[in-house]
């Protein structure tokens, strides 16, 4: 039986600072490429891997990480999880050539894969009722400060140290967390049931990361993606008839819940691929050293963690579905301010501005749309849903990073490229508040049912 806690204590810290590692880590990876290309005498092609062999195995895995802990106990896996990314973050740490940083960074991919979900699946059976809300809230918050922040102190890691420290550090913090999970952090008390659905989930792992390769991929992608949208229409067919499916279907039956998984899908394609192009935009045009570069998005990371801290209060006032839609429409407007102001006007009113009302929309809109993603689900399947979750916020990234640059790469003039891939991110973005129009507003729904005495 879930514990009916008054007060968060030690456990969402742990389970927070958990997830922080997997996202500071992700975006330490985009200040650090050219470091980490000159160390290891990577070429383009070739440094492309060190982030597609992650995005591989993290997006591959995330439906068995999510499943896994429903089977066989959250916190044991939870804990497993932290083992296999912390020995990851390690050996990455320690690479001396190409092939062992893409190796480590796809180990390190797995053990992402196995924690992202079983971080909110266990939050979910630590707290309850208005605790659970403000748990994902902040649950929420930590997805998008984790990824503004860690470009921030990825460019100052990398320029006064080196790259490799942002892997080392994960080690002690990893260790201190699963020593402090062991001792603080307890399952639901059920009783686990079920097998895993091994048919399912080699056909998801083959299909996800078939279909991750076909977006990042360097060749055949185009029969890669025939081959995903095989393996994962006979993987749908598997979910419909197995007794306990790696990806319960049940999951898509809710109207809310599919359009929170869609908007999602296109806000972190947008908000992703703004961070993408700005950080070349700023070295590009300005000149900006890593280090510069990191600190120039501290006007995302202010104002995000400013509007993280009102969600509580307006969700309770007006809503997850409207302020889902106030927060898209914030960060479309940034993307769009920026176009209309050019480059040429300087970083403090070309960049700094739009940044200001982007950190701020995307404050306000994660914790939402984490909370209508596993909302009127049964606890039994409570991982599955964080890990369709953690699926949907992995591909977002992928695709909008990719239909950015496919859609641009014939622009020679980077100026005039930063203009046309900021038109596209807010098209992407128009699309996530779409998708938010068809929440509905008057529902009161509970985060994840409440499991029974």
């Amino acid at each position: 039986m879930t514990k009916n806690k008054e007060k968060f204590g030690i456990v969402l810290p742990i389970i927070l600072l958990s997830y922080f590692m997997i996202l500071l880590d992700n975006s330490i990876v985009f200040t650090s490429t050219v470091k980490i290309a000159a160390d290891l005498h990577m070429d383009a092609q070739t440094l492309a891997w060190v982030s597609s062999a992650y995005t591989l195995t993290f997006g591959g895995f995330q439906l068995f990480g999510g499943r896994i802990g429903d089977v066989y106990g959250r916190k044991r896996v939870f804990l497993i999880g932290l083992l296999l990314f912390s020995f990851g973050s390690l050996m990455v740490g320690l690479s001396t050539n190409a092939p062992m940083i893409i190796a480590m960074r796809a180990f390190q991919g797995v053990g992402s894969a196995i924690l992202a979900p079983t971080t909110l699946a266990l939050l979910l059976d630590n707290y309850q009722g208005k605790m659970r809300s403000r748990a994902i809230a902040a649950y929420g918050t930590t997805a998008g400060i984790g990824a503004s922040f860690g470009m921030v102190f990825g460019g100052i890691i990398t320029s006064l140290f080196s790259w490799r420290y942002g892997f080392f550090l994960n080690v002690p913090v990893g260790l201190l967390m699963f020593l402090m999970a062991i001792r603080f952090v307890t399952d639901d008390g059920r009783k686990h049931s079920g097998q895993l659905d091994i048919m399912g989930t080699i056909l998801s792992v083959l299909g996800l990361s078939a279909l991750v390769y076909s977006i990042d991929g360097t060749v055949c992608q185009v029969p890669a993606f025939f081959v995903s949208v095989v393996t994962l229409g006979v993987f749908v067919y598997v979910e419909h008839v197995v007794n306990s499916p790696i990806m319960p279907l049940r999951l898509f039956k809710d109207r809310q819940r599919n359009s929170a998984y869609i908007s999602r899908f296109f806000f972190i394609g947008g908000a992703f691929a703004y961070y993408f192009v700005t950080t070349q935009a700023l070295q590009h045009t300005y000149g900006f050293t890593p280090l510069l570069t990191g600190l120039a998005f501290l006007p995302v990371t202010i104002p995000q963690f400013i509007g993280a801290l009102q969600v509580s209060r307006l969700s309770d006032k007006i809503g997850n579905a409207r302020l889902i839609v106030i927060a898209d429409v914030l960060v479309t407007l940034s993307f769009l301010v920026t176009v209309v102001l050019g480059l040429e006007r300087g970083y403090w009113v070309a960049v700094v501005s739009p940044m200001i009302i982007f950190g701020f929309g995307q404050g306000l809109v994660l914790s939402p749309l984490t909370m209508e993603g596993v909302a009127n689900t049964d606890p039994e399947i409570a991982g599955a849903a964080s890990g369709v979750v953690n699926t949907v916020h992995q591909f977002g990234q992928s695709v909008g990073v990719s239909i950015v640059i496919a859609l641009t790469s014939g622009v020679h003039n980077f100026s005039m490229s930063y203009h046309e891939q900021l038109l596209i991110i807010a098209a992407i973005s128009g699309l996530s508040l779409i998708a938010a129009l068809f929440l509905k507003g008057d529902q009161q729904r509970e985060p994840v049912q409440q499991s029974q005495s």
